[in-house]
């Protein structure tokens, strides 16, 4: 489990109010729970559904080869220039 602060400093780039939007939208996709204590200040916590660890998956996947992709096209840039 993740509380908003943690998120946020794993992406130190984004807004917290389009942080906030898109948690909310993969809680209501089912991908993610959101867990409120009822404390001042506020404490939430955030955590992975089964779906949305499976998908983590996908995605890290996805990552891997746009990182490939990246990479094969600055060496064929690379070799154009040259």
């Amino acid at each position: 489990m993740l509380r908003l602060s943690e998120i946020e400093k794993m992406l130190p780039d984004i807004n917290q109010r389009m942080l906030i939007l898109q948690l909310r939208e993969l809680e209501s996709d089912h991908l993610l729970t959101r867990k409120v204590y009822p404390v001042v200040p506020p404490k939430v916590e955030y955590q992975l559904t089964e779906i949305g660890r499976e998908l983590s998956t996908i995605v890290q996947h996805i990552c891997d080869w746009g990182d490939h992709y990246y990479e094969v096209v600055a060496d064929l840039s690379t070799e154009i220039a040259d």
